[in-house]
């Protein structure tokens, strides 16, 4: 029976567990890809570009780069292994391998300047790192400021015979023209280290991990100032995809199921749901190295019609709307869509059922916590606006941001703090900040949140982005929201402005899906659904939103007006 501490549980499915031990599923995640790929040998685990592995071929490749590292780099157990690279096979694999020398993986997204390469590598003492060939004229500018002895670069055709493979690079660099030149005198190449390290494997030594030991810094802005590199531990990674498995476990036929991975792997909800949970359960993934190459993105969904989960967030989704994709593509065997990352707007999954016949089930986490906390019952049949219920073994609860007692009414805001095996061990090498996101032994979201009557949970918005007009807090997601339903808006953000009159004014970036679609229209829908101080002072319309590598609408640019 639920307690009054955790009034949710009366809405968990009857299949689904209150708690979870993840200690009696794997000790370490090398045990885990040890155990997922001996399970699902003869099945392919990854999909990129027509390049593919079954899971008994990328253990291999995996085992190989492991003992390259070990024996030819001597990399020792708790290393830092950074990975700058998109969605490729050779992520998994780089990040399989160091794993399993007890190297701790730093994720770096390979979009970054080499400025902000350089803060991440510099903070987390990176010794080895895995980069895009992309990245290494850029990377290479910055390399003596680094703590790096090694450098390996990987190439597009890396991952392809080898005739086929050196016709995709000649093509990518000389052709395309994609690939900024560089010196190639100080690097090492992926497939020479596979290859080298498969001499190796007889004398690799397996490395003994502990559920506790740090598998993972993972950089994140938190909730404020730079960025600040989370340490997950092996258990947190493994607790948070037991938790997955427990919520949407029953809805799946493992060993069966074909996952789209359009997120970015380096981002923490794509690497832990689209990764290791997808791993974990058996999952054939379609790598996608861009998805805003929409017509390429189609093109795959049609030579993979077995695809039967798909991840994404709030733009993805859109964009599914926005071409059609459902009238040109048949996924039959789609079962469940899951929206993280940002907010999903009511209209773009009313929008998205009506297209697909699918719900979209939100979930929500944050990278302190591996990240999901939160998730939206497999049973589900519509789309709730809540972030659902927390995963079994986590607690929630919400505290007043004045008095810091805790809220239990519905519908009454606060700051929302989780509890749970998921969270991480702290800041690495941050103990100011450590200390500010944790309250007491609950980690502070930073999210303003509410619960609902009947205990799911409905976040507001993030207390940093609330706005104050003549004293009335306005958070920019409602207006959102409801713009969202206007059939003449694409997408839209709201942020504050300074006003000399009000504290704040709102002011409202529209990207228009119908053209004639004017500011005197806008402000007319604005006023029938939202009070006063809540309509727009200012509107303007954008051709398109600055959006991060995930594709959350980064509002701060907005406030600067950074608009590409």
């Amino acid at each position: 029976m639920a307690d009054p501490k955790t009034p949710w549980l009366r809405n968990y499915p009857s299949d689904v567990p209150y708690s979870i031990d993840a200690t009696n599923v794997y000790e370490n995640l090398s045990d885990f890809i040890d155990g997922v790929c001996a399970q699902n040998a003869k099945r392919t685990a990854f999909v990129s570009f027509g390049a593919s592995l079954t899971f008994e071929k990328f253990k291999y490749k995996v085992d190989c780069l492991a003992a390259y590292f070990q024996q030819k780099l001597h990399v020792k157990k708790g290393d830092k292994l950074g990975v700058i690279l998109p969605n490729l096979i050779q992520y998994p694999i780089v990040v399989f391998a160091g794993i399993k020398c007890g190297m701790q993986i730093v994720n770096i997204n390979p979009l970054y300047t080499s400025h902000e390469m350089l803060g991440i590598l510099r903070d987390a003492k990176i010794k080895v790192v895995v980069a895009f060939e992309n990245c290494n004229q850029s990377l290479l500018k910055v390399l003596d400021q680094t703590y790096l002895s090694y450098y390996i670069s990987c190439s597009l055709g890396d991952c392809f015979p080898y005739f086929k493979g050196m016709a995709i690079n000649f093509a990518v660099r000389y052709i395309k023209r994609l690939v900024p030149s560089y010196d190639s005198s100080s690097l090492l190449f992926f497939n020479d280290c596979i290859k080298e390290g498969a001499a190796y494997l007889e004398s690799f030594e397996k490395v003994e991990m502990k559920f506790d030991d740090i598998a993972f810094l993972q950089y994140t802005g938190g909730t404020t100032g730079k960025p600040k590199g989370a340490m997950l531990s092996h258990g947190n990674i493994i607790s948070n995809v037991v938790q997955a498995d427990a919520m949407y476990g029953p809805r799946l036929n493992k060993g069966n199921e074909t996952i789209l991975t359009a997120l970015p792997l380096y981002h923490i909800f794509a690497m832990t749901i689209n990764l290791m949970f997808a791993m974990y359960v058996g999952c054939t993934n379609i790598l996608i190295l861009d998805p805003r190459r929409f017509p390429s993105l189609i093109a795959t969904l049609k030579k993979h019609p077995d695809i039967s989960i798909i991840t994404g967030v709030n733009t993805l989704f859109n964009a599914f709307v926005h071409y059609e994709v459902f009238k040109k593509v048949s996924l039959p065997k789609l079962r469940i869509v899951i929206g993280g990352g940002t907010a999903v707007q009511h209209g773009v999954a009313d929008q998205f059922l009506k297209a697909s016949g699918i719900p979209i089930h939100e979930g929500y986490g944050l990278t302190e916590c591996s990240p999901l906390c939160c998730v939206v019952p497999y049973t589900q049949t519509e789309f709730t606006g809540t972030i659902g219920v927390p995963t079994p073994s986590t607690l929630a609860r919400i505290v007043d941001t004045s008095t810091g007692e805790e809220i239990w009414d519905p519908n009454k805001p606060g700051e929302l703090e989780f509890k749970g095996p998921q969270v991480m061990k702290g800041y690495y090498d941050n103990e100011v900040e450590t200390r500010n996101v944790f309250d007491g032994e609950w980690l502070r979201t930073g999210d303003i949140a509410e619960w609902s009557e009947n205990y799911h949970i409905r976040i507001i918005d993030r207390i940093k982005d609330m706005i104050i007009v003549s004293g009335f807090n306005v958070f920019p997601s409602e207006i959102e929201n409801v713009m969202s339903h206007n059939p003449k808006i694409l997408e839209c953000a709201v942020v504050g402005m300074p006003s000399n009159t009000t504290g704040e004014s709102i002011k409202l970036y529209v990207v228009r899906r119908d053209w004639t679609l004017t500011k005197d229209e806008v402000l007319a829908y604005c006023r029938q659904y939202l009070t006063g101080y809540k309509v727009p002072k200012h509107i303007e319309f954008v051709e398109t939103l600055p959006k991060s590598a995930v594709g959350k609408v980064m509002r701060r640019y907005l406030k600067q007006n950074r608009l590409k």
